[in-house]
């Protein structure tokens, strides 16, 4: 699910929100998200929210991890951020084209095997801030469901326009 397609005007505010250091549009961008329609049974089924880690690197040069400050405005009680762990340092999927992408995220992210047992058979929703080509998404889903989530959903702040 995605609460606005990424074009005018949300683009610029979604690079605000991620590469001009403003933290503190998540509560915006996830009243947003909320507002939109079936979200709400989303975030009451889910037992838990996973956000979208970054890398390393990309977490020391930006100070904060976008998709995890957006869960947290949308189900606070339910945010599990370190169970999903990226595994990879690539080049930032915004320089890359789709292919790129899928590449890039393949093997890209781990769970945590101390905290598996807290997925196991769980409802839960990935949270990202945009969606491109899916790749990120689906690689990160591909893992919980190895580690045994029953059942998986994303949800994100924006998403672009397939190309037809």
């Amino acid at each position: 699910m995605a609460a606005v397609s990424y074009e005018y005007p949300w683009i610029g505010l979604v690079t605000d929100f991620k590469f001009r250091s403003q933290p503190g549009l998540a509560p915006s961008l996830g009243t947003l998200v909320h507002s939109m329609p079936h979200v709400e049974p989303l975030l009451d089924q889910a037992q838990h929210l996973i956000p979208v880690p970054l890398s390393g690197n990309r977490l020391s040069e930006r100070g904060y991890n976008q998709s995890h400050l957006l869960a947290q405005t949308l189900a606070p009680g339910k945010v599990l951020p370190k169970v999903l762990i990226r595994v990879n340092q690539q080049v930032a999927q915004s320089q890359q084209d789709r292919l790129g992408r899928i590449e890039a995220m393949r093997n890209a992210f781990a769970v945590d095997p101390l905290l598996q047992g807290t997925i196991a058979g769980k409802r839960l929703t990935l949270v990202d801030d945009v969606m491109t080509t899916g790749a990120t998404l689906y690689a990160a889903a591909q893992v919980l469901r190895a580690a045994g989530a029953a059942q998986i959903t994303a949800l994100v702040f924006a998403r672009t326009e397939l190309e037809i």
